[in-house]
């Protein structure tokens, strides 16, 4: 058995351990929020991005091979089209977590309260 000296000194060795691990813990982290306008220049971005890859890949190409602007032409428009492809992913991205945070916090995600209006004749 052990005497009562030696279990207050653990006890205070034990609070001072789990003071010390509240300390060091990270500090939770708060939720992202985007504004609409960073979600915006995020798709504009991925949009000018796709078309710009596309062009240089395309006029890489046609220097290289010396033909008329037919690849540039090409992988504009296949520039174009990843880039859309990318902002409906993203904007997808976003609708999915606005949905799962809705069905954490039971509010329908487009805000509005999908309860009766007590003032309103439904049957009449």
């Amino acid at each position: 058995m052990t005497d009562p000296d030696q279990k207050r000194r653990m006890e205070r060795l034990e609070a001072k351990i789990d003071a010390a691990k509240r300390r060091s813990e990270p500090t939770p982290r708060a939720d992202e929020h985007y504004s609409q306008a960073q979600l915006a220049w995020r798709m504009v971005i991925e949009l000018v991005a796709g078309l710009g890859i596309g062009f240089g890949m395309g006029y890489g190409l046609d220097w290289l091979f010396g033909t008329l602007p037919i690849f540039m032409v090409i992988f504009t428009m296949l520039g174009l089209a990843a880039g859309v492809k990318t902002m409906l992913n993203s904007a997808r991205e976003v609708q999915e977590k606005q949905v799962a945070e809705a069905a954490e916090n039971d509010t329908p995600p487009s805000g509005k309260d999908d309860t009766p209006q007590s003032g309103k004749n439904e049957g009449a």
